[in-house]
């Protein structure tokens, strides 16, 4: 399997980025990121559309396009196993993530994903949501494979 983690800004050195590399060193499939980022001034919805655009270019073609998103729906860790499973069937072994900005993802980019996920009704900072993400994946590779990781 590989995932394509496409996502809005920039992943700069520190703890953040240290605990995504940790989880992408503990799983089996290679993870590709690929930061966008809008240099311009741009009022928010013009932002979000061009945050958009970018991420929609940086995003394979073929996999299951996942996107992250507030209001979408909220998983349990085994049923995301699952699903990542599943998407890792229909997507010819491959799966891709979409991380909006500040501002959240565009329609457009909710519009070509196959599921919208929900990390939960809370708010979380966007640079965050990769290490949650990170943690997950290899939190449902653990519930797949029965490592001990992961505890009901």
């Amino acid at each position: 399997m590989t995932v394509t983690v496409a996502a809005v800004g920039r992943l700069r050195a520190g703890p953040i980025r240290d605990l995504c590399d940790d989880y992408a060193k503990r799983l089996p499939w290679p993870v590709t990121w690929r930061e966008v980022e809008e240099k311009r001034r741009l009022p928010a919805d013009a932002l979000k559309a061009r945050e958009g655009d970018l991420l929609l270019a940086a995003l394979p073609q073929g996999p299951p396009l996942i996107a992250l998103d507030e209001r979408g729906k909220t998983l349990s860790s085994i049923r995301f196993s699952e699903k990542l499973t599943a998407w890792r069937e229909t997507g010819g072994g491959a799966v891709a993530f979409a991380i909006g900005g500040a501002d959240g993802l565009h329609a457009g980019v909710l519009d070509r994903a196959a599921f919208t996920l929900s990390l939960g009704a809370m708010t979380w900072p966007h640079m965050l949501v990769r290490a949650l993400l990170m943690e997950q994946l290899w939190r449902a590779h653990s519930i797949a494979t029965g490592h001990p990781y992961h505890r009901d």
